[in-house]
């Protein structure tokens, strides 16, 4: 229980565990802790290993957190859990799924998952690596890289906790976590023998996961299907939360119903 990554919970049902992206935390689900909860869930959204108070793990890569991932889920006493991750969170939750099958009953993957190229996979990472090894803050990181990457109809409260939400990740680990990201090699066809249920979340102006990249993974994966959302780029729940909201809703309620 000393190495269960630090967690925020709320409601009861059906556990819905929220996996945050490397540039953020906890919080950037907050709206759909809510959300989930005011609806008959019991919404869970961790700190990654490294972020809030979770402890960091080392090597930092996929199979770790994937592990830490799935022990959460234990220590929740989910027999079957639907994870929703976003960005590198994204790529988490397919390799927890991909190591857990008959724990992990659906997917929702937001902006995130396998790039298209490793051009497309360099135009993530290098901005990041680069404000950093600039000396940036991660404050003045966040000032930099959200603006731009970032939708023009994103909801500007969306916007300030996004960037509050990414000036509180340290430094070292979000280097950890965007060279993380690089060595996610889970290829077609592995992917295409996991048979969870699958939505792909894509904002249409995102740069760094372009709704592309979603479509072909929606290809690749047996059971999946993709929604790109207008005027929103590379934080789709914090930048259209009521669009968001209302797809990931609907998802559950078709799959809890085929149960």
């Amino acid at each position: 229980m000393a190495h269960l990554p630090h967690f925020t919970t709320l409601g009861h049902g059906p556990t819905v565990l929220l996996l945050h992206d490397a540039d953020g935390g906890h919080l950037s689900f907050a709206p759909q802790v809510e959300t989930l909860a005011s609806l008959g869930y019991r919404a869970v959204a961790w700190d990654m290993p490294g972020y809030g108070y979770s402890a960091p793990i080392e090597p930092y890569g996929f199979k770790g957190l994937a592990q830490r991932c799935l022990a959460l889920a234990e220590a929740l006493r989910c027999e079957r859990v639907t994870l929703v991750g976003h960005g590198l969170g994204a790529m988490v939750a397919l390799e927890a799924a991909l190591r857990d099958p008959r724990r992990v009953q659906r997917l929702v993957l937001c902006a995130g998952g396998p790039p298209l190229d490793e051009a497309a996979r360099q135009a993530w990472v290098q901005p990041r690596l680069q404000a950093l090894d600039a000396g940036r803050s991660m404050a003045e990181i966040a000032d930099l890289l959200v603006p731009q990457q970032s939708g023009s109809g994103a909801l500007p409260e969306g916007v300030k906790l996004i960037r509050h939400a990414m000036g509180q990740v340290h430094r070292a680990v979000y280097r950890h976590a965007v060279q993380a990201l690089t060595a996610f090699d889970r290829d077609a066809a592995t992917l295409s023998y996991m048979h969870a249920p699958t939505l792909l979340v894509s904002g249409a102006q995102d740069r760094c996961t372009p709704p592309e990249a979603l479509k072909a993974l929606a290809q690749v994966l047996p059971d999946a299907r993709h929604l790109s959302l207008p005027a929103v780029g590379h934080w789709p729940q914090l930048e259209d939360p009521e669009g968001f909201d209302g797809a990931l809703l609907d998802f559950l309620a078709q799959q809890r119903s085929l149960h």
